[in-house]
């Protein structure tokens, strides 16, 4: 199974789905349309003949229950959904992405030189925990000059791999298993477009995490500000009295931003504020910020911190015009998952069976779980294997996305014998 699930995860990543910021159209990269055709290709191959990709790029299949009508669970067994991202993170390159296949023996990773510096780029075992827990495991970096696209290539060569399996061995019993393949969840907008009447499920399960046995029911909440400042930009010449530099403006704003509510200095459930994009100039400055807090009601003490800064802004810069705009993206599911007890216990029972014990983390980001549990799909997170996503040093184990795939049918199966209790 790991050979056929490592040629499926490199034949994915090679096809480039960076989505972009900011983009006027939806997807906004047209590679996520060559890998969505890719798979609808593959699923068909499988035998679901259902599977398509709508205008919005997204990937919907259905594979159809195979419980026999004898069986006691006939006709009881409520459809799920797997789900997993066509898009790359847009923060670092995803183009001619060249995959590292090596059989780990422990220790530091070299896997390339670094352009500018010349120095070597090392995955350092230290740093990185998972690779304590890969050793003898299959490892698959890239050459250090792009991302790899385990996030989440991973997850969907995971989830193809469950329905070949599935296909093959008429011996896993299963109920009417839904995917769902979508795109531009790295810009935030991952279920925007999703036809609720097309994937009509009971719960779902993305499959978007981390290291192995690790799962997630809580996400951030998450909000972003977009600040801009209006300065005035005359001749540096006759400048004294008259200008008003909004570069100097936005560096103060930046400056002033509580030190310790950093991602760099905070982890676990803390909270943070996240200067993430600035486009400066004299008379203009632009400059986003994300608010993270796993207490909904924190993203608005964040506003009152930003807001004070603002002001003082104002006072420092006589003239100059401040605006501020919020946009919501995503809230906590916690609260709505645990109403949905079986969904997580099954969840757990399903990487248990793997003979992993499972772990609940908080995730320090988001998935289109959040979205699809607001929307009224309960949906947590499964593990992939993988580590340092949406950058060069990024990897993944196939061995641990191997235990991915024995989850994902463990899940078929739990649902086919909780049916019956």
């Amino acid at each position: 199974m790991n050979s056929k699930l490592l040629d499926r995860f490199l034949r994915y990543v090679r096809v480039n789905t960076q989505s972009m910021h900011d983009a006027k159209c939806f997807p906004s990269t047209e590679g996520q349309f060559r890998l969505a055709r890719i798979l609808v290709r593959e699923l068909k191959e499988l035998g679901i003949s259902d599977a398509k990709v709508d205008d919005h790029c997204y990937v919907i299949a259905t594979l159809p229950s195979n419980i026999p009508t004898d069986h006691p669970a006939h006709g009881k067994v409520p459809a799920i959904g797997f789900v997993a991202h066509l898009d790359t993170s847009p923060d670092f390159s995803g183009e001619n992405v060249s995959p590292n296949v090596i059989k780990y023996e422990g220790g530091d990773i070299s896997i390339g030189v670094d352009p500018v510096t010349l120095e070597d780029i090392i995955i350092r075992e230290l740093e990185n925990p998972i690779l304590s827990q890969s050793v003898g495991h299959t490892i698959v970096t890239t050459d250090g000059k792009t991302l790899l696209g385990a996030d989440d290539k991973a997850g969907i060569a995971a989830i193809m791999m469950a329905l070949e399996l599935m296909r093959d061995r008429p011996e896993i019993l299963h109920g009417d298993i839904m995917i769902c393949f979508n795109p531009d969840e790295e810009v935030g907008k991952g279920m925007k477009y999703l036809n609720k009447d097309m994937f009509q499920v009971k719960c779902a399960y993305t499959v978007d995490g981390g290291a192995s046995g690790v799962i997630n029911k809580e996400t951030f909440s998450a909000d972003t500000a977009v600040v801009t400042i209006f300065g005035r930009d005359i001749h540096t010449g006759t400048a004294r009295g008259k200008m008003i530099n909004a570069v100097r403006a936005a560096s103060d704003l930046i400056s002033w931003l509580p030190k310790d509510m950093c991602p760099e200095t905070t982890d676990e459930y803390e909270p943070f504020i996240h200067p993430c994009d600035l486009n400066a100039s004299v008379g203009k400055a632009t400059i986003k910020l994300l608010f993270r807090d796993f207490d909904t009601l924190g993203l608005k003490k964040h506003m009152n911190t930003l807001e004070k800064i603002i002001e003082n802004i104002r006072q420092s810069y006589p003239g100059i015009n401040v605006e501020l705009r919020i946009e919501p993206s995503y809230r906590n599911m916690r609260e709505k998952l645990e109403t949905c007890p079986e969904v997580l216990d099954n969840l757990v029972e399903a990487v248990d069976r793997t003979g992993m014990t499972a772990v609940w983390k908080p995730i320090r980001g988001g998935t289109d779980g959040a979205t699809l549990t607001a929307m009224g799909i309960p949906t947590p997170n499964i593990f992939m294997g993988g580590a340092n996503y949406h950058g060069r040093t990024e990897l993944v184990s196939i061995d641990s996305l191997g235990k991915t795939v024995e989850t994902l049918l463990n899940l078929a199966q739990i649902w086919v014998e909780k049916s019956t209790d």
